[in-house]
């Protein structure tokens, strides 16, 4: 599958020399306002494996967040991709179309939910085909209102940046953000004031009441959700909340999006997480491992809501590159072949057993409040012991000392205290387990 070899190398300090040199290079160059988890510059990654310029080898537990499920050099998206920039790299989809675009809305309409007729968009980010979302269902209900989620990301452009929660990196001094966005509550269990068995018929209630007095359920164009909530914290809305808010939508007209850019493509252990409860979205947005690491995202929904936007409406110079639908192709192809969502389904297994140990055995344990997340998208929140509070400086150091041992691992969560877990989908269960290994070991430094 890779050429890389499958195993964890540290042979110098992490970040090491050549990486120190080009990091100064970057700093003279590179604005600072674009950030790295890690300055450890990359030589080459595959597998589970991301090899740095001095020579150490990380075990990768962050894909480029949820991007290389399939690999960063999955051969059926090397060849794919290679074979198409032979041929050639781009006309414009909008200019003279070319087939693979129209692949890869061929297999969107075959794998996302629901068995209605379906049309795709294809764009670049996934922030772009959130925004494309908004357009498509205002184009479509003629109404203006867009209601969003306590602790939801859906991107840093200007609209996408009013419909996310956190301010800091993502908001701050960048205003003023787009008009007629409305925030509602989510069914966040573990921090639900009655209990996680009460959070789903409560928060979804609340939401609904909120929406119907605050905003007018007539003049909202669209609800937009990630079924589990990346950048807010792998949150995962505790069982009932979805369906309410689906059914509501339904009846008043509005248009469910379910934004799926970091929850699909395998990577709960099912092609995508709102499958879970058997919601089935009128959009869907995706990116991140739709193409093994090329830019490439979708706005795939109902026919008759897709086409609502008048020709020319949609597109973008870029939007469904040849190179990167290729990509995406080879990405598809691999997770079939693979079976990525039992692969997913079993990092889900070893990761949740891993960690409920260290929960329970170690003597710092009490740190971990809650362990959750679906197949390879798992997290811990930190809290402080013997409390609920958040404990971001635990996460930092957890984080610090796991990249240290050659584990790259990230953290998120509104309160900065959760440890996200996206590892390949392709990672061989020996690395896993060893990564799980260099994180129990570093709650023994903390």
């Amino acid at each position: 599958m890779t050429a890389i070899p499958q195993e964890r190398r540290v042979v110098t300090a992490i970040p090491g020399p050549k990486s120190v040199e080009l990091q100064a290079r970057r700093l003279a160059t590179v604005a600072a306002g674009v950030g790295s988890t890690l300055p450890v510059f990359t030589a080459r990654a595959g597998g589970g494996i991301i090899e740095d310029v001095d020579g150490n080898r990380l075990i990768d537990f962050g894909s480029g967040i949820a991007v290389t499920s399939v690999g960063a050099s999955a051969e059926a998206v090397v060849r794919r991709a290679s074979a198409q920039l032979a041929d050639f790299t781009h006309t414009c989809f909008m200019v003279t179309p070319y087939e693979g675009y129209v692949e890869v809305c061929e297999q969107l309409a075959e794998l996302t939910p629901g068995d209605h007729a379906k049309k795709s968009a294809l764009f670049n980010s996934g922030a772009e085909a959130v925004e494309n979302a908004v357009k498509i269902a205002r184009a479509y209900t003629k109404r203006t209102a867009v209601v969003v989620f306590d602790h939801g990301y859906h991107g840093r452009t200007n609209l996408t940046m009013a419909l996310t929660a956190k301010n800091m990196p993502y908001k701050q001094g960048f205003g003023p953000f787009a008009p007629e966005v409305y925030r509602v509550p989510v069914a966040y269990g573990y921090r639900w004031p009655t209990g996680a068995e009460n959070a789903g018929a409560e928060a979804s209630a609340q939401a609904i009441d909120e929406i119907t007095k605050q905003i007018g359920a007539d003049n909202v164009a669209a609800i937009i959700i990630e079924p589990v909530l990346g950048e807010g914290g792998f949150i995962e809305p505790a069982k009932g909340f979805l369906p309410a808010i689906a059914q509501f939508a339904k009846d008043n007209g509005i248009v469910f999006v379910a934004d799926e850019i970091q929850s699909g493509f395998c990577r709960t252990g099912q092609w995508f997480a709102c499958e879970d409860e058997g919601i089935v979205p009128d959009l869907i947005t995706t990116a991140k491992g739709i193409a093994g690491g090329l830019p490439l995202s979708a706005v795939t929904g109902r026919a008759e809501i897709m086409d609502a936007a008048h020709a020319g409406g949609l597109g973008g110079t870029y939007g469904g590159n040849p190179v990167a639908c290729a990509g995406a192709l080879g990405s598809i192809e691999t997770m079939r072949e693979l079976d990525l969502n039992g692969k997913a389904k079993r990092i889900e297994e070893v990761m949740k057993g891993r960690l409920a140990e260290m929960q329970a055995k170690l003597p710092n344990g009490d740190l971990i409040g809650d362990i959750r997340g679906r197949g390879a998208m798992i997290a811990i929140e930190l809290v402080k012991s013997g409390t609920k509070d958040p404990n971001p400086e635990a996460a930092a150091q957890l984080a610090k000392a796991c990249h240290a041992e050659g584990v790259l691992v990230l953290t998120c969560g509104t309160y900065g205290n959760v440890l996200r877990f996206l590892p390949p989908l392709v990672i061989g269960e020996d690395l896993l387990g060893e990564g799980l290994d260099v994180l129990e070991q570093a709650f023994g430094r903390i």
